[in-house]
């Protein structure tokens, strides 16, 4: 069988693990993919550093590893899309614009596979990927766009074609779950967590997207397209980050015997489907309130085998890129045989207003610190047909006071209906707007 040639787009921290990757371990990838892998060209600024940092051949990179403008790059990947011996390209440049898209859909239209990390492309503009990955007969690896190392799009893909994925809920965002882990096992305030998660490398110079729920939002829409066969716009996705979680947050889910995580979570249920990211208050009885650190875990309810966790390493340049390399292999093994869009007949599920789902809240409540204030909440509360589980102590700050209930299954229309009757009966007693969370069992 002839040989598979590559080509790299970006050769950084992901692009050059997996340079690495294809150098160090070429007898061993030959023999597993059945035929050689060949890295024949990486296109780069500047060279010198990843030369330097994944100790590669100077050859490897158009313009024989001297820095280049972007000019001189965009000329240096037209020669590859125009050349008939380079069989992949690896798209690791990153983002979303209008450039990197529609150098996703040229490297498709030039015939060539495409392999990609990056969750915020397809998340936002996939469709027009796929669809010219399928118009011209190429595969579209991105293992790597969803938890890393974790092999969570194969498993969909592969290990669940004979069941149904009822939902899927997950700790897809390690900056976030490392700052929630310090929290609550060290006792520290948001601040004091992200600025010891950029100290340890775990959170970006700017962390907006990580502590934001749109890093892991990105991560849900490609895992709903996948698991639901519906395509879902990140407007209609509901995300809520965790800036906002304070100390008495912690405390409460304590209380209660659980654990506050950033959730991602789908589930179909007669047609429709619920998604959201957000803080929810996880059980202990749950695995995923034991994940901690910068680990990432999803877990599948399916309809015939039930319960399936996967954990491991969310991020990083040689968990990323072994992933990549991963889906390379596959697409050389397989390119003649297989299905190259693997949902050509998606469908058109009502993605439900996060208004009308049912689950169990806790609602936090910051108020004057006077008699009677947590009864008055509590019928207000009682007025919506909601539920109470469990109401907190109260927690006193000067001349205030916190306390959070805990609610039964109810929707969020409801628990919006109450808190408006408590503004209604003492427009001065709420002293912000109550935090609400789901409780994860």
């Amino acid at each position: 069988m002839k040989d598979f040639n590559i080509a790299i787009l970006g050769c950084g921290t992901v692009g050059g693990g997996v340079a690495k990757i294809l150098t160090e371990m070429a007898g061993e990838l030959h023999t597993r993919a059945s035929r050689r892998i060949q890295l024949k060209k990486i296109v780069e600024l500047k060279p010198p550093d990843a030369i330097k940092r994944f100790n590669l051949p100077a050859d490897l990179f158009c313009g024989g590893g001297k820095e280049i403008s972007k000019e001189e790059a965009n000329k240096f990947i037209q020669e590859i899309l125009n050349s008939g011996s380079i069989d992949l390209v690896v798209e690791t440049i990153g983002g979303s614009s209008d450039f990197v898209e529609n150098l996703a859909l040229s490297i498709c239209h030039s015939k060539k596979h495409l392999v990609t990390a990056n969750k915020a492309l397809l998340a936002e503009r996939g469709s027009s990927i796929y669809e010219a990955a399928k118009l011209n007969n190429v595969s579209i690896g991105y293992e790597a766009a969803v938890c890393g190392a974790i092999p969570v799009i194969k498993t969909i893909k592969e290990s669940f074609t004979g069941d149904t994925i009822e939902s899927v809920s997950g700790i897809m965002n390690g900056t976030s779950n490392y700052i929630l882990t310090m929290m609550q096992k060290e006792g520290m305030d948001f601040d004091q967590a992200l600025k010891l998660a950029q100290e340890n490398g775990y959170a970006e110079a700017d962390p907006t997207l990580d502590i934001n729920g749109h890093d892991a939002g990105h991560k849900l829409a490609i895992l709903i397209r996948l698991a639901f066969g519906t395509e879902i716009a990140m407007k209609d996705l509901s995300i809520t980050g965790i800036q906002n979680i304070k100390k008495e947050d912690v405390d409460f889910a304590r209380e209660i015997d659980s654990t506050l995580k950033l959730i991602c979570y789908a589930r179909k249920t007669d047609g429709k489907i619920y998604a959201t990211v957000c803080p929810m208050v996880v059980k202990n009885s749950n695995f995923l309130s034991d994940v901690n650190g910068a680990t990432n875990a999803v877990r599948f309810i399916n309809k015939y085998s039930g319960r399936h966790i996967l954990v491991g390493e969310g991020a990083g340049s040689s968990q990323t890129a072994s992933s990549i390399v991963a889906d390379i292999i596959f697409i050389a093994r397989y390119s003649d045989i297989l299905s190259k869009e693997e949902n050509e007949s998606l469908r058109n599920y009502e993605i439900t207003n996060a208004e009308y789902f049912e689950l169990p809240y806790i609602i936090t409540f910051e108020t004057e610190d006077t008699p009677g204030i947590t009864g008055l909440v509590t019928t207000c509360i009682g007025r919506q047909n909601i539920n109470i589980d469990t109401v907190s102590h109260n927690r006193h700050k000067t001349d205030r006071a916190i306390f959070s209930v805990a609610t039964m299954p109810s929707t969020l229309k409801q628990i919006h209906a109450a808190i408006a009757e408590i503004n209604n009966s003492n427009p001065k007693m709420l002293l912000g707007k109550p935090k609400i969370m789901p409780i994860l069992y």
